[in-house]
């Protein structure tokens, strides 16, 4: 029997993913204790086949056990978390669903964006607790939204924000330029789309090259009034000043669905700020696109046990040794 071992949550849990595991006759075990810094990997990896990978890392340690292991697949897209050099010196394929998740990740976005400008998590608050603060909010028809990474994500953003009559700015060194230019989309480096924007929206992965990729001299391009959303990686942001950039009235707002650690310790300052909407790294928890992701996982695997060559593997190297 093929043992596919997960890290993910959300593998074979949603739309047709648990029947299509179930007429393959697989068998699934799922590591997601958060008190283990593994998840509990550790205990059952010498009998996996293939691994799909959520947010516990994949570390050339972690690989010394897995005599069995075929192939590791990450549950989404972003693979900052997976050692490729370790797996490829061990022989075997990574692979991403890039795209499956983009319009859930993106829509996210739009919903972070409209809940900093209308005041949503404070109204909720006002009314359940017998209030009735009415603020005055904002509209975000006529806002500039600038989108920091404009690959699968980005550009399903931007194509949101502009029906909402939006204007849109991006930056990214392999930006689609075709896409941008049909859709409207002016293509500016980092520190000028900042200055210019109502909203910033990071896409980017995560990684040592990104690493505070937004500090405190990026903060202060910014407007006042701006609002910065972090649906990338924990890391791609300097909490500490973005702390300090809204207690001083730097910047107006901020939204944040990625964490460096996961739960995030919420002792610091930014998770007592009243203008942060925060998430639990929700981007892609939709029924549809948990379902893409873990159906292409599944593709891929299928493809990989029939001799195949999969599209989506990221080092193609390991099939010419």
């Amino acid at each position: 029997m093929t043992v596919i071992l997960t890290t993910s949550p959300g593998f074979g849990k949603h739309g047709r993913v648990p029947e299509r595991l179930k007429e393959l006759g697989w068998e699934l075990i799922r590591c997601v204790d958060t008190s283990l810094p593994d998840g509990g990997v550790s205990a059952h990896i010498a009998r996996a086949d293939y691994m799909v990978v959520g947010l516990v890392p994949v570390t050339a340690q972690m690989l010394e056990g897995a005599t069995k292991l075929k192939a590791v697949l990450k549950h989404g897209v972003g693979v900052d978390n997976i050692d490729i050099p370790a797996c490829t010196a061990r022989g075997l394929p990574v692979a991403n669903t890039p795209g499956a998740n983009a319009d859930a990740v993106a829509e996210l976005a739009v919903g972070m964006m409209l809940s900093l400008a209308r005041n949503i998590p404070a109204g909720h608050q006002s009314v359940v607790t017998g209030g009735w603060d009415r603020k005055v909010g904002s509209q975000i028809g006529g806002k500039t939204l600038g989108i920091v990474g404009l690959g699968n994500i980005g550009r399903s953003l931007a194509r949101m924000a502009r029906g909402m009559g939006m204007t849109v700015v991006a930056t990214d060194p392999y930006a689609d330029k075709a896409f941008a230019a049909d859709n409207g989309i002016e293509l500016v480096d980092l520190d000028d789309l900042l200055g210019r924007a109502d909203y910033v929206s990071l896409h980017v992965f995560g990684g040592a090259g990104n690493a505070s990729l937004i500090n405190a001299d990026k903060l202060r391009l910014m407007k006042p009034t701006a609002r910065l959303l972090n649906l990338a990686r924990g890391e791609v942001v300097d909490l500490d000043a973005l702390a300090e950039a809204l207690n001083e009235g730097r910047l107006g707002g901020a939204g944040i669905d990625a964490y460096i650690k996961e739960p995030p310790e919420t002792t610091h300052p930014i998770f007592s700020h009243p203008r942060v909407v925060f998430m639990p790294h929700s981007g892609a928890d939709t029924v549809e696109a948990v379902e893409n992701v873990g159906l292409m996982n599944i593709a891929d695997i299928e493809e990989l046990m029939a001799g195949g060559k999969p599209r989506r593997v990221l080092n193609p190297d390991v099939f010419e040794s």
